[in-house]
């Protein structure tokens, strides 16, 4: 493979869990993963979802970097929308301070929840229209160069934490091209206008002091595995937890014969298709994926979200990946 390889770690908290196996669970990955070779390992800011433990993202990064020592940690990302930009110019730039050399900051400007849980973060509906110039906003204070006078993020100041903009659209496309910024692309769950998105990035990119030229990562899932049964058998136990985590309510579950079930119809068929990009297999198999998707959205780097749900064959997935990348440390 001809692309560095990172990790987004969704933070599950799997079924038996608790937030603090959760926890500890991505301490184990993330101490794995750096020996493996991996670039980065972002975390998610998403918020009333029991199966998801990374709502208070910094918190949880500032923990994995205390048990760490040299591998790139960041969130991919924090909804801007949700927060004033001076606090989180704030937290990114303790954690940068702390961890120099270390810390990325991906920006997204969806919700990261539902319309109740937006009310209880007392998030406006209009927030989002100010996206570009929060993030503006956000980038001054970094670099030391505020644009509220008098008002400056200690620490934060003069860290220039890079900034990445995420997103699933045209719109954060053409925000990143014309910030100069890398662009995230979250295909791995929204792959509707991933090509459209990278290539509209590269044609309107304008070079910015943080970046000269265009970057793109582009998310993928993956489950490898010694053999292709024990993949795909990983891969139908993944398809079930999907349905259960988008289509339950209120707490409700499926068991697998409801799960497949709900899978032959039109809103299982929706769930399935969030799946798109996800590279299932043996070694050689999900290698030969991966380099065909790096080459479909003109990605410079890849974002690996390892599909599994039980924990062995989730270390395994990305152990495997490490050692058929050829970038896994020697």
């Amino acid at each position: 493979m001809t692309v560095p390889l990172s990790i987004l770690d969704l933070a599950q908290i799997g079924e038996g869990e608790t937030a603090a196996d959760s926890f500890q669970a991505s301490v184990t990955m993330a101490q794995h993963a750096e020996e493996w070779g991996y670039r980065r390992i972002w975390y998610a800011e998403h918020h009333n979802m029991p199966t998801i433990a990374s709502s208070a993202t910094s918190v949880l990064i500032a923990h994995i970097a205390a048990h760490t020592r040299t591998i790139r940690l960041g969130a991919g990302g924090i909804m801007l929308p949700n927060h004033a930009p001076l606090p989180i110019a704030e937290q990114f730039g303790t954690l940068a301070t702390l961890h120099p050399g270390r810390i990325d900051l991906g920006l997204g400007r969806a919700p990261g929840s539902d319309q109740q849980t937006m009310r209880a973060l007392r998030r406006d509906p209009r927030s989002a229209d100010t996206f570009p110039q929060d993030v503006l906003e956000l980038q001054g204070y970094l670099a030391g160069e505020s644009r509220i006078p008098g008002v400056d993020a200690i620490p934060g100041k003069g860290t220039d934490v890079p900034l990445y903009i995420l997103g699933s659209s045209l719109f954060g496309a053409k925000l990143a091209a014309a910030l100069g910024l890398p662009y995230s692309f979250a295909s791995h769950f929204a792959p509707n206008a991933l090509r459209d998105a990278v290539a509209l990035y590269r044609r309107e990119f304008q070079p910015s002091a943080q970046l000269d030229k265009p970057y793109v990562i582009a998310g993928v899932n993956v489950i490898a595995a010694d053999t292709t049964e024990d993949a795909q058998e990983h891969f139908h136990a993944t398809k079930r937890h999907r349905v259960t985590q988008m289509l339950g309510r209120g707490g409700r579950t499926f068991t697998p014969e409801e799960a497949d079930m709900i899978l032959e119809t039109p809103a299982g068929q929706q769930v399935l298709q969030m799946l798109q990009y996800t590279a299932v297999g043996n070694p050689a198999e999900v290698k030969g994926y991966l380099d065909h998707f790096t080459e479909l959205a003109q990605a410079d780097e890849l974002i690996i979200v390892s599909s599994a749900i039980d924990r062995k064959a989730w270390l395994r997935s990305l152990e495997l990946l490490a050692e058929i990348s050829g970038q896994a440390s020697a």
